[in-house]
C-alpha cells in the first residue's frame, strides 16, 4: 500500500516519503505548514489514492480528547428513568461513539484525520497517547474494551498556533509542508487551471510571490487564495499587461483575493503614497 499522489493533488517527492514512513512504521503522521498549503487536502487525497474510506475529527477551541472516544448522556438517561422508559436499563443506549471510536470499529483500514490539533488546549494530545499509541481505550460505563480492529492510517494537522508536547511528538512521524516554490505551483495550477496561458500565468505568478515577499505582511497569501485570484483573472479575461503595477497602483487587480486584512491593504497603499512621493 503505497501513495503516491493523485491526479487532483501535487505531492512533492519528501510529501510522498512522509505518508508511506508514517504507513510503514504505524505511526500518526504529524503534518504541519502555513495555512493554505493542502494540509487537510493532504488526508482526503491519501484516502482517495489508497482507496480507503475517511473519518475526519475537526478539533475546535472547546474539543475535549474524550469527545473522540465517546461521549455518555447521562442527562438523557436520568430523563428518560423519570419517564420510565425501559432502555435505560442498557447503558449503551446512551453512549455517542466518537470519531476514534468509528475508525477502530471499521472492518477495514480507514484513514482518520485529526484536523488542527493546535487549536484544542494544550493537554489534548497528551490525553490520545495511550489511544493512539495502543489503538484501544476502556469505556467504563460499560466496561468494555474498544480495541481497533484494522489499525487507522491516522493525519494530524497542525498550524502551529501552539506547541505540542514532547511525549506527543515522539509518538509521531513529522513532516512540514514547504510552501510550493514556482515549479511546484505551476503544477498545481495546471490541475486546478488546466490550459492557462503562459504569459499569463508567468505574470501573476511573478507577482504573487512579490506580494508574498512584501517586507511586513501580516498575512501571507496561501495556495488557495492565489488559485481562487487566478480564477478570477480567468472570469475578467484579463491580459497579461492587465496585470502591470505602478509605484502609483501598488495594489494588485482583484487584491481582495490576496489580501484579507486592513493592515496589509493599507501597506500598498503606504507604498503607492511613497512611490508617488518619490521617497
Amino acid at each position: 500500500m503505497k501513495f503516491e499522489g493523485t491526479k487532483a493533488y501535487v505531492a512533492t517527492d519528501d510529501l510522498t516519503i512522509a505518508v508511506n514512513a508514517a504507513v510503514t512504521l504505524e505511526r500518526p503522521l504529524l503534518v504541519k505548514g502555513e495555512p493554505g498549503t493542502g494540509k487537510t487536502e493532504l488526508a482526503r487525497q491519501v484516502a482517495e489514492g489508497l482507496g480507503l474510506k475517511m473519518i475526519e475529527w475537526n478539533i475546535k477551541s472547546t474539543t475535549k480528547a474524550q469527545q473522540g472516544l465517546y461521549e455518555y448522556d447521562a442527562v438523557s438517561r436520568l430523563r428518560d428513568s423519570q419517564l420510565g422508559d425501559a432502555k435505560v436499563q442498557d447503558v449503551s443506549n446512551y453512549i455517542r461513539r466518537g470519531k476514534l471510536w468509528q475508525a477502530f470499529d471499521a472492518d477495514e483500514r480507514v484513514v482518520l484525520l485529526i484536523d488542527e490539533i493546535d487549536k484544542a488546549d494544550i493537554e489534548f494530545p497528551n490525553d490520545l497517547l495511550q489511544e493512539l499509541d495502543r489503538m484501544e481505550f476502556h469505556v467504563y460505563e460499560t466496561g468494555e474494551t474498544v480495541r481497533a480492529k484494522v489499525r487507522p492510517i491516522v493525519i494530524i494537522t497542525s498550524n502551529n498556533e501552539k506547541e505540542l508536547p514532547d511525549a506527543f511528538l515522539r509518538r509521531c512521524f513529522f513532516h512540514y509542508i514547504q510552501f510550493p516554490d514556482t515549479e511546484t505551483m505551476r503544477k498545481i495550477v495546471e490541475v486546478h487551471h488546466p490550459g492557462i496561458k503562459s504569459d499569463l500565468l508567468n505574470t501573476a505568478l511573478t507577482q504573487f510571490y512579490e506580494v508574498r515577499d512584501t517586507p511586513g505582511l501580516k498575512k501571507k497569501p496561501s495556495t488557495s487564495e492565489v488559485l481562487d485570484w487566478l480564477k478570477l483573472l480567468l472570469a475578467e479575461d484579463l491580459a497579461p499587461e492587465d496585470l502591470k503595477r505602478s509605484g502609483a497602483n501598488a495594489l494588485p487587480r482583484l487584491h481582495g483575493a490576496l489580501l484579507k486584512n486592513e493592515q496589509d491593504v493599507h501597506l500598498f497603499e503606504r507604498l503607492a503614497f511613497m512611490a508617488r512621493s518619490g521617497r
